[in-house]
């Protein structure tokens, strides 16, 4: 009866084991997702459409023999039909030629007109992203970050230029703890240009419990980031730093594929560079922002693989 029992039993062992591997790794990594994780977050701006309005340009266009404009017939044309022949035949054959070419060139000029009102109205738009993953040893990095958000002015165009180029300059500044790097640069249209963006900044912020520093269009929020953290981690320190820059620009933004940090430095040059005018919105987001918060090998595995080393 046992012997049947175990070869009942024997098939079902297998899966049953893969079962339960899968179910300690999916608690494992529960367990990390419970593990404290807090944000900085800085941004601002919108994505109206451009203060300055495009007026076609007006002409006005002066009627040959005072009898026809904008390819329409006029009195020459009927000229033939009244009785006058002679060289009114070939005269009749060249008036039509005009008239043709000169509805020709106006359809030409009004698709022009429409192109260009609708350029002015829906431009090429730019979503871009670098993320920088850095070692936990960065902390005076962190620290500026810090302070920048709790005095930037993010309810203006140069207050935002500003405030991305500074972040940018942090970066730049401390090469030393660069890990992991990665970008990406989509090119859209303004009116779709927006919900790409928030697309981007939503998947980043999801990625933490809780934002525990926040200036958004200058409203400033701070969080008692003590309640994020576990009795037993808030002495541990941290192994990494992650930092995000989104931006949405006018026109086009190529940025290079990151596989040293030759390139990583050159895609936060671009990012840093870019001009109050031509910056529509911009998020920087960073985390841990707590201190004793952490952030480790695991978790830059899981919740950034497309992270590369540089």
């Amino acid at each position: 009866m046992y012997r049947k029992l175990l070869s009942a039993i024997k098939p079902l062992f297998k899966p049953l084991v893969a079962i339960a591997l899968v179910l300690v790794l999916v608690f494992s990594y529960a367990d990390g997702a419970l593990a404290a994780r807090t944000g900085g977050r800085i941004g601002g701006g919108s994505f109206r459409g451009p203060s300055r309005t495009f007026s076609p340009p007006s002409r006005s266009y002066q009627r040959p023999g005072g009898g026809f404009g904008g390819g329409g017939f006029g009195f020459p044309f009927l000229l033939p039909f009244f009785g006058f022949g002679g060289g009114f035949g070939g005269l009749f054959s060249i008036l039509i030629f005009i008239a043709i070419a000169n509805f020709l060139v106006q359809t030409f000029r009004r698709v022009g007109t429409e192109e260009s009102v609708e350029y002015a109205s829906n431009p090429p738009v730019a979503i871009s992203k670098v993320q920088v993953g850095l070692l936990a040893q960065a902390r005076d990095l962190q620290e500026e970050l810090d302070r920048l958000a709790a005095s930037a002015n993010t309810n203006t165009e140069q207050g935002r230029a500003q405030v991305l180029q500074e972040a940018s300059l942090a970066l730049l500044r401390h090469p030393e703890y660069w890990v992991y790097g990665a970008t990406s640069s989509e090119q859209t249209r303004l009116s779709s240009a927006e919900g790409r963006f928030n697309q981007l900044a939503l998947g980043e912020r999801s990625k933490v419990q809780e934002e525990t520093l926040s200036n958004v269009n200058n409203q400033l929020r701070e969080a008692d980031s003590t309640k994020s953290l576990p009795s037993d981690e808030s002495e541990g320190p941290s192994e990494y730093i992650v930092v995000n820059l989104i931006v949405g620009t006018l026109g086009k933004m190529q940025l290079p594929n990151v596989n040293s940090s030759e390139e990583l430095r050159e895609a936060l040059r671009q990012i840093g560079g870019i001009g109050s005018e031509q910056l529509l919105a911009f998020e920087i987001l960073w985390t841990p922002q707590a201190k004793g918060d952490t952030l480790t090998t695991d978790d830059i595995l899981t919740y950034y693989p497309n992270l590369k080393l540089v």
